[in-house]
């Protein structure tokens, strides 16, 4: 087995290749490729969840594509609130992925790393679908570890020439628009409301720790395509009810949406959505089996839960690459108790 930490993870999985990934992925969960459970939780007292996560992703056709990320795994993560302030990541843990042929463990591969670049790699295969052609202008509202990624994916599939940040410590924001100027030569606006932030805005990407609506619904513009990213229960929500009964609802799994995603349920509690009005999964529009955006004018939701196939998919591409660079630590796990 190898051992892959998170420094590795980032130099061998670049975020264009990531994306290329996410839309496969996508299109394989759709496509009755993927066997996944909805992931189990255990909370604690304090706030604390861990989850757990497994799947199995099957080739898409083995007689016309050799297939390298297909196989079982599984990521496990815990939720440390408090870590913000200690530095470290909130979300901490692994991802394992099994030999196809002798199913003894292939690689253990850091969560946190890898989720920061799946997680906004799929955030930009949904908007390269659901998007105007033609947008330019991107707000950030959070100024954390997915900010940033976001920051990358999103200029992957769209040329950025406005960036806006807004976070509830501007602090944190000007942070953020420091290190989007270095290591992204991105000139970054800091704005000191979310209308301000999101006015006009083509893509919108919510990567909030909120529980409670941070994105009303007047100052998003119509043509619109926003990610919704950063709630994944069903109690939390970043956009308020009437914001989401404005959009055509995409998700990345169905099933999942029905279960945890606070953003769509809270709305259908208030009378401003349908779960049933979901309009499609993403890889149902990658696909080719539904149109995606309708207009020009039509505001475009993409509510991100996330999907255990991403990290199988992603933990084997890093497994592969670390193979071939000779990069992880490894470790003798022989299966057979010797």
């Amino acid at each position: 087995m190898i051992v892959i930490d998170g420094e590795t993870v980032r130099r061998l999985l670049p975020m264009a290749d990531a994306v290329d990934l996410m839309r496969d992925t996508f299109r394989r969960y759709s496509g009755g490729r993927v066997v996944q459970p909805v992931r189990h939780m255990v909370r604690s007292p304090g706030g604390e969840v861990l989850a757990v996560m497994p799947a199995h992703v099957a080739a898409p056709d083995p007689a016309t594509t050799a297939e390298p990320y297909a196989g079982y795994g599984l990521k496990t993560v815990l939720i440390k609130p408090d870590n913000a302030a200690r530095g470290l990541p909130v979300h901490v843990g692994l991802v394992l992925v099994f030999d196809p042929d002798t199913g003894l463990p292939a690689a253990l591969v850091d969560a946190a790393a890898l989720t920061a670049i799946r997680t906004a790699a799929a955030s930009a295969a949904a908007t390269d679908a659901l998007a105007r052609p033609d947008a330019t202008v991107l707000a950030v509202l959070g100024a954390g570890v997915q900010a940033r990624s976001h920051l990358r994916a999103v200029g992957v599939v769209r040329q950025v020439k406005e960036v806006r940040v807004w976070n509830h410590r501007p602090a944190s924001a000007y942070a953020l628009a420091d290190w989007a100027r270095d290591q992204l030569d991105l000139d970054v606006t800091v704005a000191g409301t979310v209308p301000a932030a999101v006015a006009d805005a083509d893509v919108i990407c919510t990567v909030t720790a909120a529980a409670e609506p941070v994105l009303p619904a007047a100052p998003v513009a119509a043509g619109t395509h926003i990610n919704a990213v950063g709630s994944s229960f069903a109690h939390r929500r970043e956009l308020a009810g009437d914001l989401v009964g404005r959009c055509a609802v995409f998700v990345d799994s169905r099933e999942s949406a029905r279960a945890e995603a606070g953003d769509l349920l809270l709305a259908a509690r208030e009378g401003h959505f349908r779960i049933e009005a979901v309009r499609a999964e993403v890889g149902e529009v990658l696909g080719g089996d539904h149109p995606g955006r309708s207009s020009t004018g039509e505001i475009t939701l993409f509510k991100s839960l996330g999907l255990a196939a991403q990290d199988v998919v992603t933990g084997f591409a890093v497994y592969r690459r670390a193979v071939a660079a000779g990069a992880g630590q490894r470790v003798e796990l022989r299966g057979d108790g010797s």
